[in-house]
Protein backbone atom coordinates (compact mmCIF):
# COMPACT_ATOMS: atom_id res chain seq x y z
CA UNK A 1 0.00 0.00 0.00
CA UNK A 2 2.62 2.46 0.96
CA UNK A 3 4.45 1.86 -2.25
CA UNK A 4 1.26 3.37 -4.28
CA UNK A 5 2.45 6.82 -2.30
CA UNK A 6 5.87 6.80 -2.68
CA UNK A 7 5.70 9.27 -6.09
CA UNK A 8 3.50 11.85 -4.11
CA UNK A 9 4.11 14.96 -2.10
CA UNK A 10 1.99 16.57 -0.13
CA UNK A 11 2.54 20.63 -0.08
CA UNK A 12 1.53 22.16 2.80
CA UNK A 13 1.23 26.22 1.56
CA UNK A 14 1.50 29.24 4.09
CA UNK A 15 0.43 27.42 7.73
CA UNK A 16 2.07 30.47 9.28
CA UNK A 17 0.51 32.46 12.12
CA UNK A 18 0.48 35.29 9.83
CA UNK A 19 -1.86 33.75 7.87
CA UNK A 20 -3.81 32.48 10.32
CA UNK A 21 -4.17 34.34 13.89
CA UNK A 22 -7.08 36.71 14.38
CA UNK A 23 -5.81 40.06 14.11
CA UNK A 24 -3.17 39.88 11.45
CA UNK A 25 -3.17 41.89 8.73
CA UNK A 26 -2.45 39.06 6.39
CA UNK A 27 -4.99 36.57 8.24
CA UNK A 28 -6.93 34.37 6.08
CA UNK A 29 -10.53 34.81 7.39
CA UNK A 30 -11.68 30.54 6.86
CA UNK A 31 -7.91 29.66 7.74
CA UNK A 32 -8.51 28.94 11.73
CA UNK A 33 -11.56 26.69 10.53
CA UNK A 34 -9.05 24.03 8.58
CA UNK A 35 -6.01 24.05 10.82
CA UNK A 36 -7.69 20.70 12.61
CA UNK A 37 -7.96 19.20 8.69
CA UNK A 38 -4.58 20.19 7.54
CA UNK A 39 -3.16 18.65 11.06
CA UNK A 40 -4.54 15.48 9.89
CA UNK A 41 -3.80 15.30 6.24
CA UNK A 42 -0.33 15.99 7.41
CA UNK A 43 -0.53 12.90 10.09
CA UNK A 44 -1.90 11.09 7.23
CA UNK A 45 0.36 11.87 4.81
CA UNK A 46 3.36 10.57 6.87
CA UNK A 47 1.31 7.24 8.05
CA UNK A 48 2.01 6.27 4.24
CA UNK A 49 5.39 8.03 3.60
CA UNK A 50 4.15 10.97 1.20
CA UNK A 51 6.67 13.30 1.06
CA UNK A 52 5.56 16.54 3.36
CA UNK A 53 6.87 19.88 2.01
CA UNK A 54 6.29 22.83 3.71
CA UNK A 55 5.68 25.93 1.61
CA UNK A 56 6.14 29.08 3.66
CA UNK A 57 6.73 32.61 3.26
CA UNK A 58 9.91 34.23 4.66
CA UNK A 59 10.11 37.94 3.81
CA UNK A 60 13.02 40.44 4.38
CA UNK A 61 12.15 43.05 7.19
CA UNK A 62 12.15 45.91 4.96
CA UNK A 63 10.06 44.38 2.36
CA UNK A 64 11.96 44.55 -0.59
CA UNK A 65 11.14 40.86 -1.53
CA UNK A 66 7.38 41.09 -1.30
CA UNK A 67 5.04 42.45 -3.91
CA UNK A 68 4.49 45.87 -4.68
CA UNK A 69 0.99 45.92 -3.72
CA UNK A 70 2.09 44.35 0.19
CA UNK A 71 5.44 46.49 0.36
CA UNK A 72 2.75 49.07 2.55
CA UNK A 73 2.65 46.91 5.39
CA UNK A 74 6.97 47.00 5.89
CA UNK A 75 7.10 51.02 6.02
CA UNK A 76 6.38 51.33 9.43
CA UNK A 77 7.49 50.75 12.96
CA UNK A 78 5.72 47.39 12.93
CA UNK A 79 7.56 44.37 11.81
CA UNK A 80 5.81 43.16 8.73
CA UNK A 81 3.99 39.83 7.77
CA UNK A 82 5.88 36.78 7.80
CA UNK A 83 9.44 38.34 8.23
CA UNK A 84 11.83 35.38 8.57
CA UNK A 85 12.66 34.42 12.38
CA UNK A 86 9.76 36.29 13.90
CA UNK A 87 6.38 34.81 15.74
CA UNK A 88 4.17 35.60 12.60
CA UNK A 89 6.42 33.86 10.07
CA UNK A 90 6.20 30.34 12.32
CA UNK A 91 3.97 27.59 11.41
CA UNK A 92 0.48 27.43 13.25
CA UNK A 93 0.28 25.01 16.73
CA UNK A 94 0.00 21.83 15.84
CA UNK A 95 1.79 22.06 12.89
CA UNK A 96 5.34 21.11 12.67
CA UNK A 97 8.45 20.20 10.39
CA UNK A 98 10.58 17.31 10.50
CA UNK A 99 13.82 18.17 9.69
CA UNK A 100 14.71 14.65 8.77
CA UNK A 101 11.93 13.42 6.59
CA UNK A 102 10.51 16.60 5.87
CA UNK A 103 11.33 19.83 3.13
CA UNK A 104 10.75 23.12 3.33
CA UNK A 105 10.55 25.85 0.34
CA UNK A 106 10.83 29.52 1.15
CA UNK A 107 8.59 31.84 -1.30
CA UNK A 108 7.92 35.46 -1.75
CA UNK A 109 5.12 35.09 -4.21
CA UNK A 110 1.89 33.21 -4.83
CA UNK A 111 2.92 30.36 -6.36
CA UNK A 112 5.16 27.86 -4.80
CA UNK A 113 7.41 27.36 -8.17
CA UNK A 114 7.72 31.01 -9.08
CA UNK A 115 11.85 31.78 -8.19
CA UNK A 116 12.27 28.76 -6.24
CA UNK A 117 13.52 25.05 -6.79
CA UNK A 118 10.53 23.25 -6.29
CA UNK A 119 10.29 21.83 -9.65
CA UNK A 120 13.73 20.59 -9.57
CA UNK A 121 13.36 18.98 -6.15
CA UNK A 122 10.09 16.96 -7.11
CA UNK A 123 11.43 15.78 -10.26
CA UNK A 124 14.60 14.28 -8.28
CA UNK A 125 12.43 13.07 -5.39
CA UNK A 126 10.64 11.02 -8.43
CA UNK A 127 7.35 13.15 -7.55
CA UNK A 128 4.58 13.10 -10.34
CA UNK A 129 1.49 12.88 -7.95
CA UNK A 130 0.92 16.28 -5.84
CA UNK A 131 -1.60 17.15 -2.93
CA UNK A 132 -2.37 20.31 -1.71
CA UNK A 133 -3.49 21.81 1.90
CA UNK A 134 -3.33 25.47 3.54
CA UNK A 135 -4.14 28.81 2.68
CA UNK A 136 -4.94 30.97 0.82
CA UNK A 137 -7.33 29.05 -2.21
CA UNK A 138 -7.25 32.12 -4.67
CA UNK A 139 -4.16 33.23 -4.36
CA UNK A 140 -1.40 30.81 -3.64
CA UNK A 141 -3.70 27.64 -4.01
CA UNK A 142 -4.66 28.47 -7.04
CA UNK A 143 -1.42 30.17 -8.86
CA UNK A 144 0.52 26.98 -7.11
CA UNK A 145 -1.49 24.23 -8.66
CA UNK A 146 -2.14 26.10 -11.95
CA UNK A 147 1.82 26.35 -12.33
CA UNK A 148 2.22 22.20 -11.56
CA UNK A 149 -0.95 21.45 -14.02
CA UNK A 150 1.33 23.82 -16.78
CA UNK A 151 4.30 21.76 -15.31
CA UNK A 152 2.89 18.87 -16.60
CA UNK A 153 2.02 16.79 -13.17
CA UNK A 154 -0.57 14.43 -14.14
CA UNK A 155 -1.92 13.61 -10.91
CA UNK A 156 -2.70 17.15 -8.76
CA UNK A 157 -5.34 17.12 -5.63
CA UNK A 158 -7.06 20.13 -3.80
CA UNK A 159 -7.95 18.85 -0.77
CA UNK A 160 -11.29 21.09 -0.20
CA UNK A 161 -11.41 21.13 3.40
CA UNK A 162 -8.20 21.83 4.21
CA UNK A 163 -7.69 24.88 2.05
CA UNK A 164 -9.57 28.31 2.56
CA UNK A 165 -10.21 31.72 1.48
CA UNK A 166 -11.75 34.93 2.89
CA UNK A 167 -15.28 33.44 2.14
CA UNK A 168 -16.66 30.07 1.19
CA UNK A 169 -18.31 31.57 -1.90
CA UNK A 170 -14.25 33.05 -2.52
CA UNK A 171 -13.02 29.10 -2.02
CA UNK A 172 -15.89 27.92 -3.58
CA UNK A 173 -15.49 29.62 -6.97
CA UNK A 174 -11.63 28.93 -6.75
CA UNK A 175 -12.12 25.19 -6.30
CA UNK A 176 -14.84 24.97 -9.62
CA UNK A 177 -11.57 27.07 -11.43
CA UNK A 178 -9.59 24.18 -10.69
CA UNK A 179 -11.92 21.13 -11.06
CA UNK A 180 -12.06 22.72 -14.60
CA UNK A 181 -8.55 22.04 -15.74
CA UNK A 182 -8.38 18.42 -14.21
CA UNK A 183 -7.78 18.84 -10.38
CA UNK A 184 -8.92 16.47 -7.84
CA UNK A 185 -11.09 17.96 -5.06
CA UNK A 186 -11.76 15.32 -2.52
CA UNK A 187 -12.98 16.18 1.28
CA UNK A 188 -10.78 15.27 3.91
CA UNK A 189 -12.73 11.96 4.35
CA UNK A 190 -12.71 10.92 0.76
CA UNK A 191 -9.15 11.56 0.32
CA UNK A 192 -8.34 9.34 3.88
CA UNK A 193 -10.79 6.83 2.30
CA UNK A 194 -8.22 6.13 -0.51
CA UNK A 195 -5.75 5.10 2.44
CA UNK A 196 -8.20 2.09 3.10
Amino acid sequence: MAERWTNTALLVIDMQNDFIEEGSVMQVKGGRAIVPNVIRVVELARQRGILVVWVVREHDPKGRDVEIFRRHHYNSEKVGPTVKGTVGAKLVDGLSIREEEDYKIVKTRFSAFFGTHLHSFLQTSGVTKLVVAGVQTPNCIRQTVFDAVELDYPDVTVIVDATAAATPEIHTANILDMENIGVKTPTLHEWSEEFA
